[in-house]
C-alpha cells in the first residue's frame, strides 16, 4: 500500500512537480505561492530550482526549459502575474515541448495582498488553460495532470491556487517518481518566434488547440458530476467545493479541476437535471458569466459576494435561507500589524518621521511605516513602485516638492523592479532621494535569499551583488550607506541628501534581526530614572509599555536589544543589562 501522508497544499504541488518528472523551476517569494518552492529543494538531485528576481524572469525560465524539452514550472502569487504578463501572453501563442505549468496563488480575502485579483480573468484573457484543486491531494494529482495536458495540447497551463489550499492540510498518497524522455528540441521559428507574420498563424492554431481542449474538458475525470438530489444543483471548484458539500451535502454537484476553458456539454447536461442551479465561485463571476451566456438559468452573485473567502454558513445564510446557531465571537483587544521587536525600519521610520518627511512607499515589511506612530508612508501601489511614484511627483510638483518626500524600497523588491524606475530616473535628470533599506533578506515573505545575498535557494554560496556599486554603476552619484540604528548620523544623512538639487541613494544597512538566532542583548529601565517623557516609545516597538504611574518597563522575553530606545532616553534610564552571546 502505498503511503500516506499529511501535506500543506503547497507541500503537495512540490511533490506533484517531482511525481510529474518537472527538471527546472523558478519562482520569485511571494505569498501564498512561497513554500512550494521551499518545499522543492528537497528534490534537489533531480529538479534544478531557483529564486529569481521577478516573477517575469521566473516564468521566462521555465519558458526556456520547455522550449529545451524538458518539464518546467515557475511559481509567484497572483499579483506577480502581472509582472509575468508579458511572456505570458507571448508563450500562449507559442505553445510548448516539454510541458509548461505556471503556479500562480490568489488570495481571496486580502491576507497577504494589495488586492484580491482573480487570476482565472486574467488567463481568459491570455487564453490559458486553468486547473483548480480542491484539496492537498488533488494538488499533487492534478499538477501531474497539468503536464499531461500541456503536453497533448501544446499549451501552456496556469495551475490556480488559493491562500486557503495553499495552508491547509491533507492527505497526500506518495507514488514514485515520473521520468519522461527529454523532448528533442527543434529549431521551429514559425512557432519560437513572435514577430507578427509568425504571431497570426500561431494565434489561429492556439484556437484550434483551446476548441479541442474544450471538447476534451467534458470527459477529463478532473471534471466530476455528483449527482444526488436533483432540487439543487450546485456548479463549483476549487476551495468553495469543500464549503458546499459542508453547507449542502444532498445537493448535485459538478466539481470543475479545469475552469478555463469550460466543459460545456457537460454542464449543458448536469443543468438539465436539476431543479435549480446555483454557481458557486470565489472572486468574479467567471464561470458563471459563461454560463449565464449560454443561455442557461443559474443563480450567482446576485446572492453571493464578489469580495473575500466563502463559507459553509454563508452558502446556508444564501441559498438555505438559514441562519446558523454559531456562538459569539470572542471579545479580544485589536491587534494591528505592527514591526518586529528590533526591526531596522522602525529607527529609519522613526528618524522620517522626526523630520516630517513624507514616504512613497513600496510592497515589503516596511509598508507598516503607514501606521500609527510611525506614520511615515504616503503610498504603496506594487512592487518598485516608489520610486516611480516619486519620479513623478518631482516632475509634476518639481525640485523643492520632493526635499519633504523620499522613496522607500526594501533590498528584494529593489532588485525585483525598483532598479529600473532608478534607472528611470538618472536618464530623466531626476531630483529625489531614494532610501533602500537593505535587511539581507525578502522579509515578509519569510527570509527567503535574493540575488544580493550571496546564498541561493538551495544554500549554496553565490556572489552577491553589491547594492551600492549597483547604483553607482546606473548613474547616481550620491550613494550614501548608513547603520539603520545610527539615528544621529542617519538623520543628518537624510537632511543632507534630502536637501539636493540632485538624485541621491540613502542606503540602511542593517540586517532583519530575525536572521541572527543568537542570544540578543537585554536593556532594562530605572524606573527611579524614568522621567516619563515617552520619548522611547514614539517609535512604537511592541517591547516597550508604560506602567500606571508612566514610567517605561521593557519585556524582557521580546527585547532583542537593538538599542534605539536607550539612544533616544536622554536621562540614561534605560541601560544595557546583559550582552548577547
Amino acid at each position: 500500500m502505498a503511503d500516506k501522508v499529511l501535506m500543506l497544499g503547497n507541500e503537495a504541488i512540490a511533490r506533484g512537480a517531482y511525481e510529474a518528472g518537472v527538471k527546472v523551476s523558478s519562482a520569485y517569494p511571494g505569498t501564498p505561492s512561497t513554500e512550494i518552492s521551499e518545499f522543492l529543494v528537497q528534490y534537489k538531485d533531480d529538479i534544478y530550482e531557483e529564486w529569481a528576481p521577478n516573477e517575469k524572469v521566473a516564468a521566462e525560465v521555465a519558458v526556456g526549459a520547455s522550449i529545451a524539452g524538458v518539464r518546467s514550472m515557475a511559481c509567484m502569487k497572483h499579483v506577480g502575474l502581472n509582472v509575468a504578463a508579458d511572456p505570458l501572453y507571448s508563450v500562449s501563442y507559442m505553445g510548448v515541448n516539454g510541458g509548461l505549468v505556471l503556479v500562480v496563488a490568489d488570495d481571496p480575502g486580502l491576507y497577504s495582498s494589495q488586492n484580491e485579483q482573480d487570476t482565472r480573468m486574467v488567463a481568459r484573457a491570455a487564453q490559458i488553460p486553468v486547473i483548480e484543486p480542491s484539496d492537498s491531494a488533488e494538488a499533487k494529482d492534478f499538477f501531474k495532470a497539468a503536464f499531461e495536458l500541456s503536453e497533448q495540447f501544446d499549451r501552456p497551463f496556469i495551475f490556480r491556487t488559493t491562500t486557503r489550499l495553499a495552508h491547509s492540510q491533507g492527505l497526500v498518497e506518495l507514488c514514485g517518481r515520473t521520468e519522461p524522455e527529454d523532448k528533442p528540441y527543434e529549431k521551429n521559428i514559425r512557432k519560437h518566434v513572435m514577430m507578427p507574420g509568425n504571431a497570426k498563424f500561431r494565434h489561429v492554431e492556439i484556437e484550434k488547440r483551446n476548441k479541442e481542449l474544450a471538447e476534451e474538458a467534458n470527459t477529463l475525470p478532473i471534471n466530476r458530476v455528483e449527482m444526488q438530489d436533483t432540487k439543487i444543483g450546485v456548479i463549483t471548484s476549487g476551495i468553495p467545493y469543500q464549503y458546499v458539500k459542508e453547507a449542502l451535502p444532498e445537493a448535485s454537484v459538478l466539481k470543475l479541476g479545469m475552469v478555463n476553458p469550460l466543459p460545456r456539454k457537460l454542464i449543458e447536461e448536469f443543468a438539465s437535471k436539476v431543479e435549480t442551479l446555483y454557481i458557486v465561485e470565489e472572486l468574479d463571476p467567471v464561470i458563471e458569466e459563461q454560463v449565464k451566456s449560454w443561455g442557461i438559468r443559474a443563480v450567482g452573485k446576485e446572492i453571493l459576494t464578489v469580495q473575500g473567502e466563502y463559507s459553509a454558513n454563508m452558502l446556508r445564510r444564501a441559498i438555505l435561507k438559514e441562519e446558523p446557531k454559531t456562538k459569539a465571537p470572542a471579545e479580544a483587544p485589536q491587534r494591528p500589524p505592527i514591526l518586529c521587536p528590533g526591526c531596522p525600519h522602525r529607527s529609519v521610520y522613526h528618524v522620517l518621521n522626526k523630520l516630517n518627511m513624507h514616504a512613497a512607499g513600496d510592497i515589503g515589511c516596511y509598508t507598516l511605516g503607514a501606521v500609527a506612530p510611525l506614520s511615515v508612508v504616503d503610498t504603496t501601489m506594487c512592487m518598485g513602485s516608489s520610486i516611480s511614484t516619486l519620479h513623478g511627483m518631482e516632475k509634476a510638483k518639481g525640485k523643492e516638492y520632493v526635499k519633504n518626500w523620499v522613496a522607500v524600497i526594501g533590498d528584494s523588491t529593489f532588485l525585483h523592479t525598483g532598479v529600473n524606475s532608478l534607472m528611470n530616473m538618472v536618464y530623466n535628470h531626476a531630483t529625489g532621494t531614494v532610501m533602500i533599506l537593505d535587511n539581507s533578506t525578502t522579509g515578509m515573505t519569510g527570509h527567503q535569499d535574493h540575488a544580493a545575498t550571496g546564498k541561493t535557494l538551495q544554500g549554496d554560496p553565490a556572489h552577491a551583488i553589491d547594492i551600492p556599486a549597483l547604483c553607482q554603476a546606473v548613474g547616481v552619484k550620491h550613494v550614501v550607506t548608513v547603520n539603520a540604528f545610527d539615528i544621529g548620523l542617519l538623520e543628518k544623512t537624510v537632511k543632507e541628501e534630502t536637501a539636493r538639487d540632485e538624485l541621491s541613494v540613502i542606503i540602511t544597512k542593517s540586517p532583519c534581526v530575525l536572521l541572527d538566532k543568537s542570544k540578543k542583548p537585554l536593556y532594562t529601565v530605572h524606573s527611579d530614572a524614568c522621567k516619563k517623557c515617552g520619548m522611547c516609545m514614539k517609535p512604537g516597538c511592541p517591547a516597550m509599555t508604560k506602567a500606571e504611574d508612566g514610567t517605561v518597563r521593557i519585556d524582557d522575553t521580546m527585547c532583542t536589544g537593538c538599542g534605539l530606545c536607550a539612544d533616544l532616553c536622554k536621562f540614561g534610564a534605560i541601560e544595557l543589562v546583559k550582552a548577547g552571546e
